[in-house]
């Protein structure tokens, strides 16, 4: 009995320890754990959720320190009676939880070790067995040292226990091991291996037979029976390899961009899975550190669960440059354990990763083409878009002189810009922003000046190609020229009132649709011509030749 009781006392007290500490490492984490036992589905316990956190402090700094008693020998009665309560409670609860299929994880050893509902009942009744002997031997359980002593190391256990939860809260757990840890490449993470197993169902189809029910038992396949189907219960009897990372979303607007994000070479992300329960008073810090990683090139985005009117408006009350998408949150909570937090990645590695304490730790690389982003010039384009805009959807004789006068203004401070700092494009002022000063060109009689300027954006990304594409075709008819991409049309009148509205002719009318794809144009040419003109619109491919006998006075 002796040497049982000593086993079982170093292993008891080990687990304990090993376990509280690994909880310990992680507290916020176990306190989901928590609020799900407390939640409606599982114990009905609502009014505990609030205090999920302070309770899971308190258990796990008394889980690490009944091991340590247990190793010590200090208060042998009162150390494994409190052990027994605890393993009884927590035998109960896994039990529970298995029965019903409550949690699927206990979180006993945080996200270190996964164990299912009944593998953590089967790891309780282990350890109430061994916590038994060590009740029914409690005379053999031996201080290692003096009181003096024992206490001190108690003490000491206690406030260094303390000082650790101290530290993880305020910044994050000091080992990570979730599968958004740094270093961690989120698409991998989402990836099924080719060999990975794959999940095997058992299917109980009910038939009537002769009057009888019949079951049949098959792996998927409908079994061939004469008889009246009744219907088929499914049973998972292998589970299936689920990749690490399996609730990761990026949604807007009903559009998904988790793709699309994850491959971009500089991103950072603002986590926040509750903005209701976030601290308000970091986000003027977010946005100088996201301001600055904007002025370097890094697309900023804020991933939340909470509804788009919050998020706006926090948006508006802190003067963000970035907007939130929608996470689940669940997967948030899991990411990062604060609230907000702030995370850097390139091309879905995680680089960096911090709690809003740290914010200040974050570095961001220089931009390589040496521009840096311009949040005032942004604004002042996106001033000049509108204005561009303004009178162009309903034109008369009045508003259109208005126009012309505002194109004139526009485009001596889109000139101004461009020979101070080149073209004002996406690294510049951003993708909307970027576009202004090609609208005000594209409006005026300078095109021929700014073509190549043009070509050269596109040729670096600073814009799309297919707005290049369109400014060519607009220069190529300009000098009574057909066009490649088919972007332009006129109308003339003839013999007043009659109107002349064609599409201008083509230089490659055989292949043109497929420059249009090329140069990213999401229609064809004679869709193009539809959705320019309507739908009874007689579309002719004419010549320039054809066009200058047409109109001779006006072409020349």
């Amino acid at each position: 009995m002796k040497y049982l009781v000593a086993l079982s006392r170093i292993f008891v007290g080990v687990l304990f320890i090993i376990s509280g500490l690994i909880k310990l490492n992680d507290p916020v984490g176990f306190s989901f754990k928590l609020e799900e036992y407390f939640s409606q589905g599982v114990l009905d316990l609502p009014f505990l959720m609030p205090y999920a956190l302070a309770i899971a402090i308190v258990v796990v700094i008394i889980e690490v320190l009944l091991g340590i008693m247990l190793l010590i020998g200090f208060k042998s009665k009162f150390t494994v009676w409190s052990l027994l309560a605890m393993i009884v409670f927590f035998t109960f609860l896994t039990f529970y939880s298995a029965y019903f299929n409550k949690v699927t994880d206990c979180g006993c050893f945080g996200d270190a070790v996964k164990l299912t509902p009944w593998e953590s009942f089967t790891k309780d009744v282990i350890l109430l067995v061994l916590i038994l002997i060590l009740v029914l031997g409690v005379k053999h359980i031996k201080g290692l040292f003096g009181k003096k002593l024992n206490t001190a190391v108690l003490i000491i256990s206690l406030v260094g226990c303390i000082a650790f939860c101290y530290q993880v809260l305020n910044h994050l757990p000091s080992k990570d091991f979730r599968p958004y840890k740094i270093g961690a490449n989120i698409e991998e993470g989402m990836s099924v291996p080719n060999d990975a197993p794959k999940a095997i169902y058992e299917y109980a189809w009910k038939f009537e037979v002769n009057g009888q029910e019949q079951i049949i038992l098959t792996n998927g396949d409908y079994p061939s029976v004469e008889g009246e189907f009744i219907g088929v219960e499914t049973t998972e009897i292998q589970k299936g390899y689920e990749p690490p990372v399996h609730d990761f979303t990026i949604e807007k607007d009903s559009g998904d961009f988790t793709t699309s994000m994850l491959q971009k070479d500089k991103l950072v992300m603002v986590i926040a899975y509750d903005l209701a329960k976030s601290n308000y008073a970091v986000f003027d810090e977010v946005k100088n550190v996201t301001d600055e990683a904007i002025r370097k090139g890094y697309k900023v985005i804020a991933m939340s669960a909470s509804s788009n009117e919050i998020g706006n408006a926090l948006k508006r009350e802190h003067d963000l440059n970035f907007d939130f998408y929608f996470t689940d949150e669940t997967t948030l909570k899991t990411i990062v354990r604060s609230n907000p937090a702030v995370l850097v990645l390139e091309k879905g590695t995680i680089l960096q990763k911090v709690h809003y304490n740290d914010l200040d730790e974050l570095e961001f690389k220089e931009p390589d083409n040496g521009i840096y982003f311009d949040f005032n010039l942004k604004k002042s384009l996106d001033s000049i878009m509108v204005l561009d805009q303004k009178y162009r959807a309903n034109p008369n004789m009045e508003t259109w002189g208005l126009q012309m006068e505002i194109d004139s203004s526009n485009l001596k401070y889109v000139e101004k810009i461009i020979a101070q700092s080149g073209y004002p494009g996406k690294s510049m002022v951003g993708d909307k922003a970027g576009k202004a000063a090609w609208y005000v060109i594209q409006h005026s009689n300078k095109i021929d000046k700014y073509i190549d300027i043009i070509k050269e954006a596109s040729g670096q990304n600073e814009l799309p190609f297919r707005l290049y594409a369109m400014m060519l075709d607009r220069h190529l008819t300009n000098q009574n020229k057909p066009q490649i991409y088919g972007t332009q049309s006129s109308s003339y009148y003839i013999n007043s009132p009659k109107e002349l509205t064609f599409m201008w002719p083509l230089k490659n009318k055989d292949s043109v649709n497929i420059w249009r794809r090329r140069a990213g144009f999401g229609s064809t040419f004679e869709e193009s011509a539809i959705d320019m003109y309507g739908e009874g619109f007689e579309l002719k491919y004419y010549t320039i030749e054809e066009i200058n006998r047409l109109i001779p006075e006006l072409i020349k």
